[in-house]
């Protein structure tokens, strides 16, 4: 029997992790039941109990636009307010090709990891490791994709506890100017009080209701943002040369911000473990309602990005932030306004995020470490890791280095290329037809993302901690 099959009332098969349920070996009994053996029975017992458990598998009943608004949520995230300052380091041709191109790719390889999560019959890859265990083995399928996922989830939570934390910030300075200044660490704690919270929610679909709230946000301050730019209108001072006046500055600068579009797609992370909530069968496959909602998303993603790059751009030019928040200083109660939105958002992008990070840790402590699953063991789990996102966040909030760091680093492989090296790896497309075309020419520009992106980022993380005082 297919790993994953599982026996069911008559007999109706259904779709369940690769993992969920292990190889059964046994014979259908004279009442169509299926007989197995005491050990493998109780070995599938185990499973089926700790992947009711953990919270990507828990519950599996979401809808289409459930996707929808969860995908929104991940994307659409503090990256949209540092696209201008990307732009203003690219320049107007090479900022819009690569906008427009981040878009078409970053969708082709979110279409083929939907694609690929009901490949094989009787089985779901319900999270990232497990397609690439799929494609390339399971111990080297691990190491090529929990590191980089670690990386883009834990990185992205720790952006969203600084962005979280300053947006709080620029709330209260704007709301109260004229009260007493306090430091952005303690906004940063403020907000991640939220998330010992928000937290121990069990499962992915319990953050349904944040996560609707996040992605309505997130169109909001997207709007605010270009909104406010055009009545702002173009300043009098503005100038669309390069921000750097060395030609080395100029080099390192477009590297940046080749980060920091990579970091504005970021939803591939997630997509795998967003998909793994709605109910399949072989007749209905859930890979039909999630690529509905990941239309909807992209048409969102696109209403969001490209006026907010592209005006926020012309109306400030060079001289714009690397928060286009921070650059619109008036109507106050505007800019007030959506840097709340901005804090309602990250509170749900952030468990978006972190919830795939809880499976993968709770699954780890009870699988290798043998703990048993228990309300204790999540919550000694989930508040440290909140904690520890907090206190890196404090300590490190430079904003548009980290965003443009991740983006390259991380974020370049799993939303770029890595999708596409598993298609190759899987389908075997005939050479020079245009899926294999179409995949190395995604691989060599993720792979250029990756390699280019945090030589400026770096650069940039340096010279913005010199003048750095700790816990300011």
């Amino acid at each position: 029997m297919e790993n994953g099959l599982e026996a069911t009332q008559g007999f109706k098969q259904v779709y369940s992790s690769p993992h969920q349920i292990p190889i059964i070996e046994g014979v259908v009994g004279e009442q169509g039941g299926m007989e197995t053996q005491p050990e493998t029975q109780d070995s599938s017992s185990k499973a089926e109990t700790l992947n009711d458990w953990l919270p990507i598998t828990k519950s599996r009943n979401a809808k289409w636009w459930y996707s929808a608004f969860h995908n929104v949520t991940a994307m659409v995230g503090a990256g949209v307010l540092g696209l201008p300052y990307a732009m203003s380091e690219l320049g107007w041709g090479a900022g819009t090709v690569i906008m427009v191109l981040s878009w078409v790719i970053t969708l082709y390889t979110l279409w083929q990891m939907v694609e690929m999560h009901e490949m094989v019959p009787g089985k779901r890859f319900d999270r990232y490791h497990e397609l690439g265990q799929h494609a390339f083995g399971e111990k080297l399928g691990l190491w090529v994709v929990v590191p980089q996922q670690l990386m883009v989830e834990v990185g992205v939570n720790i952006v969203y506890m600084v962005t979280g934390g300053k947006s709080l910030k620029k709330f209260h300075d704007t709301v109260c100017p004229n009260c007493t200044d306090i430091r952005t660490t303690y906004f940063i704690m403020i907000f991640a009080s939220v998330h010992f919270v928000l937290s121990h929610l069990p499962s992915f679909n319990s953050i349904t209701a944040v996560s609707f709230a996040a992605a309505i946000m997130s169109f909001s301050y997207s709007t605010i943002a270009w909104v406010a730019s055009i009545h702002k209108g173009v300043q009098p001072s503005v100038e669309y040369i390069e921000r750097a006046s060395t030609s080395a500055g100029q080099v390192f600068g477009f590297f940046s911000a080749l980060g920091d579009v990579a970091f504005a797609f970021a939803g591939h992370n997630v997509v795998l473990e967003i998909q793994a909530t709605i109910p399949s069968t072989p007749e209905k496959p859930s890979k039909k309602p999630m690529w509905k909602g990941v239309i909807v998303a992209y048409i969102v993603v696109a209403l969001c990005y490209f006026p907010v790059s592209f005006i926020g751009y012309w109306v400030f030019g060079n001289s714009v932030e690397d928060n286009i928040l921070i650059s619109l200083e008036k109507p106050a109660w505007l800019v007030a306004t959506a840097n709340l939105f901005v804090v309602i958002h990250v509170i749900g992008s952030y468990q978006v995020f972190a919830m795939p990070v809880f499976d993968m840790a709770e699954s780890y402590l009870v699988k290798r470490m043998h703990f048993t699953p228990s309300l204790m063991l999540r919550i000694i789990t989930r508040t440290s890791y909140v904690a520890l996102t907090m206190f890196l966040g404090m300590t490190f909030p430079f904003f548009g280095g980290l965003l443009s760091f991740f983006g390259g680093f991380a974020f370049a492989p799993t939303s770029y290329y890595l999708p596409c090296i598993i298609w190759l790896a899987i389908y075997k497309p005939k050479r020079f037809s245009l899926s294999w075309i179409t995949n190395w020419t995604c691989i060599i520009v993720g792979v250029l993302l990756m390699i280019l992106a945090p030589i400026g980022a770096l650069r940039q993380l340096i010279l913005q901690s010199k003048n750095f005082k700790f816990y300011s």
